[in-house]
């Protein structure tokens, strides 16, 4: 069956079939589907109202549309289902134990510990680990995720614990969701003084969103005001119900600062995962895992912590995590020390990939270093994809004409450079939440990992850009050259005091809004004739007071008479006054306007810019 023609091309119409196409995939990839010219497609588009070029990326709505107009159901496929079939069409199964039942081997469980901001994680983390992590984070909340292996004795048996630190801060949000899916259990930290709050209800959802069991730490029952059984009310609303209250929720009250009871909690996590989980992976494939943080390191290059889910990695294996390849190089363990070797549940520090991966991005280990480099460079021109169509505004024909008038929408361009993955990714997500009306919007041209370089002042110099670097400097002549370009280079080390310089200059690029502020009445008693000045009004000040050079209508028996006059001279008696109060008589001059009669009133009132909320 055909459909009508455009512009004297006919289309392939279709019965309702489902074609599926990846994310910020252009009006050519659709006509390849169907078997048709692309040039037709971008005639049916202009049909609809949407100005696209068939080279395009365009947007998920974009594609849908354009389905339902030639009668075709576009399914868009899933990031991950689309990294599957990249997968298997390399023969690489990711997420399954290769081997059978007799080739796993019992793992240590992975933990998350979770909760709200300033409720003692850290100090948690601090106190098993017998380190000090809190010194070195920007106003005492975590900017990474970092991971960690420690050792505990339940029954007389050493077991180990893998932990994975999620920063508290609600900026965070994805970072903290993405360390609860690669999680066995979560550790929710709950301040027995502050009882639960938004972020411990929100970390709660995260941890059950992963279907994963929940060991609550009720923190700081050394501290004044502190009621661990409130805590415990609380959270049997939200269906963690104590084991002491008849539930299955492990609840353990803890001191960080003391390091009260912490082994109690440990030996909490391994029942709880001995109880509830069947924690086994074979060690002997290829590595697989994720990627829990990345960074750019200037002697070592790009540095990855990875956990390793199932399988071994070595030292000389070929790997690929997210659009990131390479040799490993070296392997440290979370003390610093080197490994030759990691295995199911372990946390390692990887050097020798060519680039940074993601925060949360998986990891597999590959036979051949152009298997890698294929897998890499087509996530990589996928992910491109996506975000072209992602950055792309929709200008229909109906609106082209308001975007091409200058300053109607202004954009906000900015460049994200940051020391690790996961915070750029966290800083840029929550920059694009920022709303402040329609006349703005935020940009984001680019963002990597790493210190600010001369080619990043190009790209700002380039498209009118503020460049963010986040616990990062300028490197080499960067700054020289931002200086010399005018290119505005803001140096942060605490996310919200970006997000808050942001949102302030975005307000400070919208139009100022003005209101009428009224001033002042003045009813007319006595008219005097001037040759020289026109008539000059005598009047009674009503109300307020009158300002000279201030705006004025002029009203008579309620009804506005005359708009926009200007109050051009003000006496009282014979001087030349700047204004006249309430209950005070003087005489006005309104320039040019001569029409004016006794009981006229004459009401003034300037123009205030209206403060953004």
């Amino acid at each position: 069956m055909q459909a009508p023609s455009v512009g004297g091309v006919m289309l392939p119409r279709g019965g309702g079939e489902t074609i599926r196409l990846s994310r910020g995939a252009s009006l050519t990839d659709f006509a390849e589907k169907i078997g048709a010219n692309p040039a037709s497609l971008v005639a049916v588009m202009m049909n609809l109202g949407e100005m696209v070029t068939a080279t395009q990326s365009v947007s998920d709505e974009t594609l849908q549309l354009l389905g339902g107009e030639m009668n075709y159901t576009v399914q868009i496929v899933s990031p991950e289902e689309e990294d599957r079939e990249l997968l298997e069409s390399f023969d690489i199964e990711f997420g399954e134990n290769e081997g059978g039942e007799e080739m796993l081997v019992a793992r240590p469980p992975v933990v998350t510990v979770m909760g709200h901001v300033d409720h003692g994680k850290t100090r948690l983390l601090d106190a098993i680990r017998k380190t000090n992590v809190v010194a070195g984070e920007a106003g005492g909340i975590t900017q990474h995720i970092g991971a960690y292996q420690v050792s505990t004795d339940v029954n007389d048996e050493e077991r180990k614990i893998t932990f994975i630190d999620t920063p508290g801060h609600e900026a965070f949000t994805a970072m903290r969701a993405r360390g609860a899916k690669s999680t066995d259990i979560a550790i929710l930290v709950v301040a027995a003084n502050d009882g639960v709050m938004p972020q411990t209800i929100e970390a709660l959802n995260h941890a059950k969103a992963a279907d994963v069991p929940i060991v609550v730490a009720v923190n700081k029952i050394d501290v004044e005001g502190a009621d661990p059984t409130k805590v415990r009310g609380q959270l049997t609303e939200f269906g963690l119900v104590a084991e002491e209250y008849g539930g299955d929720t492990m609840f353990v009250d803890i001191s960080a600062k003391q390091g009260l009871n912490i082994d109690k909690l440990l030996e909490a996590v391994v029942l709880t995962a001995d109880a509830a989980l069947d924690l086994r992976a074979n060690a002997e494939q290829d590595a697989q895992g994720i990627a829990i943080e990345a960074h750019l390191d200037r002697g070592r290059g790009a540095v990855a912590t990875v956990l390793v889910q199932r399988g071994t990695l070595r030292v000389g294996d070929t790997m690929v995590a997210g659009d990131a390849y390479g040799r490993v190089r070296a392997m440290l363990d979370d003390k610093g020390q080197n490994v030759e070797e990691a295995g199911p549940s372990t946390p390692v520090l990887v050097l020798g990939l060519t680039n940074v991966p993601g925060a949360g991005d998986n990891f597999l280990v590959v036979d051949e270093d152009r298997t890698a480099r294929q897998i890499a460079e087509k996530r990589a021109a996928r992910e491109r994809n996506a975000a072209f169509a992602k950055r792309t505004r929709r200008v229909s024909l109906e609106d082209l004409d308001k975007v091409l008038k200058a300053g109607l929408v202004q954009d906000l361009n900015i460049i994200i450079k940051g020391d690790a993955s996961g915070s750029v990714e966290a800083l840029e997500s929550s920059l694009l939440q920022l709303d402040v009306g329609e006349e703005v919007e935020i940009r984001i041209l680019h963002r990597g990992v790493g210190a600010v370089t001369e080619s990043d002042i190009n790209l700002a110099t380039g498209s009118d850009a503020i460049v963010i670097g986040f616990n990062v400097r300028a490197e080499g002549r960067a700054t020289q050259m931002a200086e010399r370009e005018g290119v505005d280079v803001r140096y942060y080390s605490v996310i919200y005091q970006a997000i808050e310089e942001i949102e302030a200059a975005l307000k400070g690029m919208l139009k100022p809004e003005y209101e009428e502020v009224e001033l002042g009445t003045a009813e007319i008693r006595e008219i005097f004739r001037s040759s020289k000045l026109g008539n000059i009004a005598g009047v009674l000040i009503r109300s307020g007071e009158v300002k000279r050079n201030t705006k004025a209508r002029l009203i008579r028996d309620g009804k506005v008479i005359a708009e926009e006059l200007n109050i051009v001279g003000l006496r009282r008696f014979k001087d030349d006054v700047t204004e006249i109060r309430e209950g005070f008589e003087g005489g006005i001059n309104l320039g040019n306007f001569n029409d004016i009669k006794i009981d006229d009133v004459i009401a003034t009132y300037e123009m205030r810019e209206k403060p953004r909320g």
